[in-house]
């Protein structure tokens, strides 16, 4: 069956690279289900900004992302009901409140950096590897290559080691 989005080119690209952002991360969540934790793929993004960048408030975090922060505002209080973050007020000003990993969202952070993301990194550069010229054809090259090896079966049948 002909691919509408692909056929229409620059036409669809927005909906090109969403779709193509949703098979990501959906192959990268069956790599994370294997994990003991509840964490959708699309919320670790979150848990490195505040590894990397420490507290923040709701509005930063969600500016360091470039996402909204009705988004962030659900994947806190999710991540929160996980005992992955807290909030808490700032001491210097009772009106900012902070967002900031607890011990055990460092902990699954650590784990992930070390054991996960790596393997979805190379992964990722595995399936873009010797692209080139036009976006478009860029573009199609990634999508039949996920159709033929989706990202979890890249880094080994699913298996989080």
């Amino acid at each position: 069956m002909e691919d509408i989005l692909r056929s229409l080119g620059h036409l669809c690209l927005g909906s090109r690279l969403k779709r193509l952002g949703e098979q990501l991360q959906a192959d990268t969540q069956r790599l994370l289900d294997g994990l003991e934790t509840r964490v959708l793929s699309s919320q670790y993004p979150l848990l490195a900004a505040l590894d990397r960048l420490g507290p923040l408030p709701v509005g930063e975090l969600a500016q360091s992302l470039g996402v909204s922060q009705p988004g962030v505002t659900r994947s806190v209080a999710l991540l929160g009901e996980l005992g992955l973050v807290e909030v808490t007020q700032s001491a210097g000003d009772q009106r900012r409140r902070l967002v900031s990993l607890t011990t055990s969202g460092q902990q699954l952070v650590d784990i992930a950096r070390r054991d996960i993301w790596p393997r979805i990194e190379n992964a990722v550069a595995d399936l873009c590897s010797g692209l080139s010229g036009p976006l478009l054809g860029q573009l199609a090259a990634i999508e039949d290559r996920l159709a033929e090896a989706p990202l979890d079966r890249r880094v080994g049948k699913g298996a989080v080691q």
